[in-house]
């Protein structure tokens, strides 16, 4: 392992973490280690954000501004709402079909 250091946490926090490591075959810093690299920075979101938008007007022929972008809608929120709306009215058509089978 690279340099490494310690970290403080409650012994709960680190209890916890210790039982997923060993779930999951791995050691308690080698998880630390995954959980790090999948938590993206502000500066990293907003590079991310900039190159996705420059993407959609080289590519796409988006003409939105980088305020309009901000201010616009949660479009993937709204697909999420839609997605889990689409679910529960599956879940109760089908609830409701077996009412009817008994």
């Amino acid at each position: 392992m690279a340099d490494s250091t310690t970290i403080q946490v409650s012994k709960q926090a680190r209890d916890h973490l210790a039982q997923v490591a060993k779930e999951r075959g791995m050691t308690l810093g080698q998880l630390i280690e995954q959980l790090a690299s999948e938590q993206p920075t502000a500066e990293q979101i907003a590079e991310r954000v900039a190159a996705t938008r420059k993407v959609l007007r080289e590519r796409m022929g988006c003409t939105l501004t980088d305020e309009e972008f901000d201010n616009g809608p949660d479009v993937l929120a709204n697909i999420y709402a839609m997605a889990a709306e689409k679910m529960h009215s599956g879940r109760q058509a089908t609830r409701s079909d077996r009412g009817r089978a008994a």
